[in-house]
Parts: structure tokens; sequence; C-alpha cells
């Protein structure tokens, strides 16, 4: 609930007196609807004047920022109708839609737009605690029918449901009963949330806290230290810092000691994470050349669906690079009024704006990470259009955009990430090479397919007529313009590793399908080593006309850096993708192992043994219990019956997974006790994928949550892993409880 002096705060008043806004969907679709900010400070509620009791609800926990004026492709599509300063846009987190608003008045649009981003700021920077006791609350307004501030035994009882919880009557009339101090039969809301933390309180944690605890009442700070070293593998002194962290009796805290309470929080805490909270900071060597590097791709990044008919979209690019994205594509073609344009040629997708791509990348390039982003340009463009589309780069991007050779010199190896921080490089065709002189003349004919295959394994051939695709590919002209603003991603196609070994050059680049690296990894050993001195970029067959992905895991293995997914499409691949980038600060470059950054390198993916330091470890998860698992199936009174599935991914051999047993109608806290072994031949390549899913003996099992993380950011010991949703964005207290082991495979 909003403190007091947030209720005083005049843009919050206004929000909860409310305001009659225009959502706008489309050019024809404006229509009016009444928005309110609700009591609890935390919920936006609308109507319609029309729809009579229908209305929708969305949390402010559920936005990611407000973009005031014309930020958004609709709302500058209209900007004759609505005056910016009376436009804004609400951004949600995950792939869900944004929603274009107008105001009546710039001061209204003004009043919303900072009330929503104090209210977004407030949302983010809660404490566990405070986090915590806001969700009871806010279960407590959702069950609280009759709005009396009072909940009777039944309405409990409604709201457990509501909550995933299966539970025995008596259990829970005791549990209330003791809540109930006042024997009135009904709990306030204070008296609720005491109720729910009876409810929560968790056997296993409090096992734990007895085996290191001398009085079971309390852990002394050598306790705590002691239980820090034996289990958690903690570096010694950590004890005191946890206490002033998480202990929230004051008492507690004074006599440096740490009660259940404080002993729960820690361990739901970033600090009891599975994801070593070290690994969310940037701790990698930036200044090796960018081949060393795996580095987040997107292919097709302009789409926001499938890649016959989907929506091209600048927001695509937007949410990509929210993502650390740091290689999108564009797919240039000759547009009306001479300016060129972005879509999957030959489809129906619909097109934007090359100019408007370049400023939308402009402005959100660098917000996620400092280091480089690529430019993965498809030219389709006619000479005098791919002159404008050099112009656009020069003119929009400016000093962003890498135009000269680091400190004049042509480079035996690429540059850093380090060396190219805030800058933007364009991947393409180039007439010669760095070594030319400009004012030596090239023959500026350059084929079609040089890019690769030039991705001809594509929708193209499924919509062109195959006679016609047979012809001889035309010789296109590439602009000197264009030309010029290539430098350390020149575009090449592969003769094989032969060639590349004698005469490749360190910013000559390849482009593979799925398949073609499938066919040149069969010996792991010599992509790996090419993959040492130069890029390599990998894009989804063109077969996969619905946006599927491919394993990026099989890619990553061989050394290829620049794996392009379709960011759009939610999955388990998208999973692995992030799971890959979450570490390093998420900004999108991550350093490869030392033995695939060496060109004598022996290691091959299949092979994992032959290389020299080969040492596989074992990996052991104890599932022990689940916590607060959402309802995937909203029919009536049903409840989940969860299962925990461990994947493994990496080399050939270290692809594996086991589940536990499903337990019968619990998502609120089920309990399993289950061990799960695995052996981890390349841990410097693994990823470890938790996935819960919702047991059907009649259908496929429901996702219910999935969290994804390097091999070596695991934190041993007890920890929780933190559910994110399809949509990789954390569900509010999922979590499973685990206990992990990492030893020598003897």
């Amino acid at each position: 609930r909003l403190p007091e002096a947030s209720t005083d705060d005049p843009d919050i008043k206004q929000m909860m007196a409310g305001s009659t806004l225009r959502k706008v969907k489309s050019h024809s679709w404006k229509k009016h609807r009444h928005f309110r900010l609700l009591e609890d400070g935390l919920t936006i509620w609308y109507k319609s004047r029309w729809a009579g009791r229908g209305h929708s609800t969305f949390s402010v926990s559920d936005l990611e920022t407000v973009r005031d004026g014309h930020q958004s492709e609709l709302l500058l599509s209209l900007s004759e109708e609505f005056p910016s300063d009376q436009c804004f846009t609400l951004v949600f987190h995950g792939r869900r839609g944004t929603l274009d608003l107008v105001a009546d008045t710039p001061e209204e649009a003004k009043c919303w737009v900072d009330g929503l981003r104090k209210l977004i700021h407030k949302s983010q920077t809660m404490d566990c605690k405070e986090r915590l006791d806001q969700w009871v609350r806010d279960w407590f307004t959702k069950a609280d029918k009759n709005k009396d501030g009072q909940m009777t035994f039944k309405e409990a009882k409604t709201l457990l449901k509501m909550m995933n919880v299966e539970m025995n009557e008596e259990n829970a009339l005791h549990l209330f009963t003791m809540a109930d101090k006042l024997n009135s039969g009904v709990l306030d809301r204070e008296q609720f949330v005491h109720f729910y933390k009876l409810l929560t309180q968790r056997d296993e944690v409090w096992k734990v806290f007895q085996d290191f605890s001398a009085d079971g009442e309390r852990l002394l700070v050598d306790e705590l230290e002691n239980f820090l070293q034996i289990e958690q593998g903690e570096r010694e002194g950590r004890a005191q810092e946890l206490i002033e962290l998480y202990e929230p009796s004051e008492a507690a805290r004074q006599q440096m000691c740490m009660s259940l309470e404080g002993f729960q929080l820690y361990l739901c805490s970033p600090h009891g994470s599975i994801f070593n909270p070290d690994h969310e900071q940037l701790h990698q060597d930036m200044k090796l050349p960018l081949s060393h590097y795996f580095i987040s791709s997107s292919h097709n990044t302009y789409l926001t669906g499938d890649q016959l008919r989907g929506q091209s979209s600048t927001e695509a690019y937007i949410q990509a690079l929210k993502r650390g994205c740091r290689c999108v594509e564009l797919d240039c073609w000759d547009g009306p009024d001479g300016e060129p344009i972005v879509y999957h040629g030959h489809t129906l997708t619909s097109k934007i704006l090359f100019r408007d791509v370049i400023s939308t990348l402009k402005e959100y390039a660098f917000k996620t990470s400092v280091f480089p982003v690529i430019l993965s340009l498809e030219n389709h463009c006619g000479l005098e259009q791919q002159t404008v589309m050099a112009q656009h780069l020069k003119k929009i991007l400016g000093e962003i955009l890498q135009t000269s050779l680091i400190n004049g010199q042509v480079p035996e190896q690429l540059p850093s990430p380090q060396d190219l921080r805030g800058k933007m490089l364009l991947k393409g065709k180039k007439l010669g090479g760095l070594e030319q002189r400009s004012d030596e003349t090239i023959t500026d004919e350059v084929s079609d397919d040089e890019d690769g295959e030039m991705e001809r394994e594509s929708v193209e051939d499924l919509t062109k007529d195959t006679a016609d695709s047979n012809k001889q590919k035309s010789k296109s002209k590439l602009s000197r313009e264009l030309s010029d603003l290539v430098l350390y991603c020149k575009s090449v196609p592969f003769h094989g590793f032969e060639p590349a070994r004698a005469s490749g050059k360190c910013y000559e680049m390849s482009s593979f399908s799925e398949s073609k690296v499938k066919k040149l990894t069969k010996d792991g050993k010599e992509m790996v080593q090419y993959n040492v001195k130069q890029l390599t970029r990998v894009y989804p067959s063109g077969m996969r006309t619905d946006s599927s992905n491919y394993n990026p895991q099989e890619m990553w293995a061989n050394g290829c850096q620049l794996v392009a997914l379709n960011f759009q499409t939610a999955g388990l691949e998208m999973d692995l993708n992030d799971g890959l980038f979450r570490q390093n600060g998420g900004c999108g470059f991550v350093l490869k192992p030392e033995f695939m950054r060496k060109t004598d390198s022996e290691f091959s993916p299949e092979r994992p043994e032959s290389r020299p330091g080969y040492r596989p470890l074992r990996l052991s998860i104890q599932v022990l219990s689940g916590q607060q698992f959402p309802k995937v199936n909203q029919k009536e009174g049903s409840i989940v019956d969860p299962l925990v599935r461990v994947e493994l991914y990496g080399v050939p051999k270290d692809q594996s997974r086991d589940e536990t047993s499903y337990i019968n109608n619990n998502g609120f806290n089920p309990a399993w006790n289950e061990t799960l072994n695995f052996v981890v031949h390349v841990p410097d390549l693994a990823l470890v994928r938790f996935v819960v899913e919702d047991y059907d003996k009649a259908s496929r099992n429901d996702f219910i949550g999935q969290f994804t993380l390097p091999f070596t950011s695991l934190q041993p010991g007890y920890r929780h892993v933190h559910l994110l949703s399809k949509d990789g964005t954390p569900i509010p207290h999922a979590s499973v409880f685990v206990n992990v082991s990492i030893s020598e495979l003897t």
C-alpha cells in the first residue's frame, strides 16, 4: 500500500480521482476509456463508458517504463492528429504489447506520466519483505468481495483456492483461529498477513535452521558463519553483513544474531539465489578480440510475429536491445519516394522506413549495455537507395558509427568490445579489403549471393517459382558510399577451412544457415579453430516460416559467436539464450572459455575428453520444495500437480535431463526431497535449466515456469530458483528450493 506521504502527491491524487484517456490501437480504433489508480496505489483500473460492469486492471509492477510523446510508431504516425505533449505509451515487461494513450490536455498527460514513473520506481525499489507483504495484501484486496476490509473463514477458503492452496479444512481453520486474536470470527488486513505467515511456515527451512542453531530460536553470528561456510561455500566473514541486510528484528540485529524469519528472508533473497549475484555485474575481461566472445544476436529483428505475415516494427528492435542483443538484422529493399524500407522481402510482412530503424537504434542501442552493436545488413537495394542508406547512417548515427580504423592500423586481430564501447559497426559487403587504398579502382560488381549463402535458403524460395530462382544470379552493384562504412565485419562467402586458414583476414566474416553449420561441424575442431580469429553468424533455416528457433547451444559449442535467434519467439531456445547472457552484467558479450580462444585449440565438442585439462564434474541437485506456483489452468477448483525437471545443455555428451515425481493438488508448498544427478563433461559450456510443469496424464504437461543459467554461475548449497514466465519475466514469489552440490568426478 502507498505510504501516506504518497497520497498527498498531487499527481497520485489526480490519478486516484481518475481521468478519461483515449486508448489508441490503430488509425481507425481510438476509444475513450476511464482510467484511475485504485486505493492500494498499485493497481490501474479502466473501463469503457458503455461496457456496463465490465472493466480491466493491470498492476504498476507489470510496467517497465512510460514513454512520453510520440515514442511509438502508431503515435508518431498520428502526430498530425494528436500533439506530442498529450501522448504517452505504457511499456509492459516481457513480450506483452504496449498501450498508447492520449490525454485531453498536456497537464493531464504530464500528471499520468510523472505519477506512473514515481509508482514504477517505488515498486522496483521495495525490499523482499515489503514486496511479500504487499503481495499478500493484494490477495486480500482481491478476495475481500464486499470490500469491508475484513475476511471471514469462508472468504479465506476461497482465497486459498485462488492462491493455488489445497488445504485440509481443519488445519486451515486452526490457523485462522490462531490469527484471529480478538475471536471476532474475521481477520483484518494485518491479521490476514499473520495468517498467511502461519500458512507459509516452512518445515524444510526450519529443519536446516535447527541443524545449526544451538537453542533452536536463533542463529548466533558464529553459527550463521558456520552454516555459510559448510553448506553455502561462502567466503569467510559474510554472516554479519547478511544479518544487517535480512534480519527484520531490530533487537536481533543489535545482538548480532538471526531469527528464523531473517533466515528465510536471506534464503529467498538474491544472496540465497541459485544464480551467483556477482555474475549480475560485469566481471569478464572485455579487452580481447571480438571473435573471443559469444555475442547475443537476433534474426530478422524487425519482426514481431512470423516470417510470412508478421508485423515489422521498430518496437521489436527496442525489445531485442533491452534483452541485451548486440547484433541486429536489417533486410533492406528499395522503397517508395526514394526511401529504403526494412521488411521480409517477397512476403506479406509490413514495412518500416530504414531511417526510422536507424533513429530507434541510436536512441536504444546503449541503454542496456555500453558495448558495440553490429548492424547486419541484408542489402537488396539498388545503387541509388544504397547511397541514401549510407547518408542516413552517417547523418543519424554521426560519431556513433565506427567509420575509421582504430589507430589507423589494418588489424592482425579484431578490436575488443572495450575498444568499441558506444560504437556501431556495419556488417555487409565491401569493395576490396582494408588494405586497399581507396583511390585504387576495384570492380564494383558484387554477386548477389556474396554473403555466405545470402539466406537463399529462405521464404523467397518458397514464394518464388523455382524455375525463376534457378536463373543465373544477376550481378548487382554495390554503392561505394555504403561499402566505405564497412570496416571490421566484411561479409564474404565461405570457401572452406583450408583457404580461410591460408588467407582469411580477421575482418572477413561469413553467414551460415543452421543446416550448413551442422554439416561443417562434423569434425568440431576445425570450426572451433576458425572461430578463434574470424566471426561467424548463424541464422535459422528459411523453412522456419513460423519464426521458430534452433538450439543455439550446438553452435556455441563450436565457437560460433553470432548465433542469431528470433527474439520474438518464446520457448526453450530463447531461455538458453537468456540463460547464457544473464551473466557478465547482461551486457550481451560472454567470454568464450580459454580452450576456445587459442589458435592451436585441440578442443572438439564431439570428443571433450581429448583436450588437455579435461576435468568432468558431478552435479547433484536435491529438489526439496516448491513455493507459490501460479495456476495455469483457470478452470474452477483446479489446482496444479507440479513436477520439477532439470535439463543440462552443452556439448553432445552434456545433453541430459531428469525429473522428480509429480505431487497431487499442491501448487502452494509441494515437497519432493528427491535428488537428481548429472555428470558434466565441459562445465565451461554447460547451461542448466530448471522447468516446473503441471502434470497431466491425458495430455501434454502445462508449463508453469523456468529458470536457466550457466553451470559456472551456479551457487552451491541451499538455494532458491526464482521462476520466470514463458516471456522471461519474474513470477512473483514462485520458486523451487534446492540443495546443490558440485564435486570432482572420481
